[in-house]
């Protein structure tokens, strides 16, 4: 009998957003899917060949193959790949040289070798027709979910939060990885105008340099900035509640899941107005250039010191957030899924 399998490369990979999508759907959908893992030891450039040589031998030829995680085998035509963003190919000089080539040589083959292409958001659905010229009916964006622990924390919660990291100052909040497109050179020339304004706030962030990306283009922490290496998951609804507000105004995103997380939590949000940040904020917060470092600062400026504009922006991002749910992705993706599987035959 035909059966759905599941690319588990991402299973040993590091708890990004890929990841947690991954995690996430695939756990939802369950008894339906089997997960195909490689041996533990396989990471990196092994996690890779066993992807293109391993895994393939797994498919069975009624089979349908769904890999979440950016890539997969050239070998399975029978297979529906998440392609979350192109930022490898329209940015390689973020990433380790070896990564972006391997990448600029797997990504054009792949889209055009696979059944269907889900993306989370329009804004990659775009970029896959127009640089790789793939055509649109083969291509489904389906936004990305947020968790239920994901919502406003008590007083109790917060105050454990900012006890745990030594957080006693009002502060702003940056989540995700340390990586180039994440804009942190523009990020910290921003602050540095405010902290002189504002000298008892933080700007604090979260997360670490992924293992694939350059540095991250700043060559230290400006004034006022904390940094907490990677936070537990279970502790970041408390995070983003306690913050002022949370920045999200990074140069490129497919998606944008710390903004839609935040929303969730009731913190005021500020954002990049280009790229997919747009399509999952609406209205909801305060958009700004990313490469505009005044339009940051005045950013900044305005829900430190203008309250109604903080619960304007919380009220509006509480709302917003309630359209996103990881069970509506995963019915959505399972419909996708089953559909190839019948026009595939299976």
């Amino acid at each position: 009998m035909p059966e759905v399998l599941v690319n588990g490369r991402y299973t040993h990979q590091p708890m990004i957003g890929v990841k947690r999508y991954a995690q996430e759907v695939a756990g939802r959908l369950g008894e339906p899917l089997r997960l195909v893992t490689p041996p533990g030891s396989y990471t990196g450039s092994l996690g890779h060949l066993w992807e293109q040589v391993g895994l393939p031998r797994q498919v069975g030829r009624d089979d349908l193959l769904w890999s979440p995680a950016n890539t997969g085998p050239l070998s399975v035509a029978s297979q529906v790949v998440t392609i979350h963003d192109l930022s490898s190919l329209e940015h390689p000089e973020w990433y380790d040289r070896r990564f972006a080539v391997w990448y600029r040589t797997l990504l054009p083959r792949l889209a055009r070798r696979v059944h269907k292409i889900i993306t989370p958001s329009r804004f990659t659905l775009e970029r896959l027709a127009t640089l790789l010229d793939i055509p649109e009916h083969k291509l489904i964006p389906i936004p990305e979910g947020v968790a239920s622990h994901f919502r406003p924390a008590g007083e109790a919660e917060i105050a454990g939060v900012r006890s745990r990291y030594g957080l006693n100052a009002p502060y702003l909040l940056v989540v995700g990885s340390l990586e180039p497109r994440k804009n942190l050179p523009r990020l910290f020339q921003a602050w540095e105008r405010i902290v002189e304004k504002e000298p008892g706030i933080e700007l604090v962030l979260a997360g670490d340099r992924g293992p694939v990306f350059r540095e991250a283009g700043y060559p230290r922490a400006a004034k006022g900035v904390r940094l907490l290496g990677r936070v537990d998951d279970a502790v970041l609804p408390a995070l983003y509640s306690g913050a002022q507000a949370t920045l999200a105004v990074s140069l490129y995103e497919g998606f944008g899941l710390p903004a839609l997380e935040a929303m969730a939590c009731g913190a005021p949000l500020i954002a990049s107005k280009n790229t997919s940040i747009p399509e999952v904020v609406g209205e909801a917060a305060l958009m700004v250039d990313p490469y505009e470092v005044e339009q940051i600062a005045e950013a900044m400026e305005k829900v430190l010191t203008d309250s109604a504009c903080r619960e304007g922006l919380r009220s509006k991002g509480l709302q917003r957030a309630r359209l996103f749910s990881w069970e509506g992705t995963a019915q959505r993706t399972w419909e996708v899924l089953w559909q190839a599987l019948l026009e595939r035959g299976g």
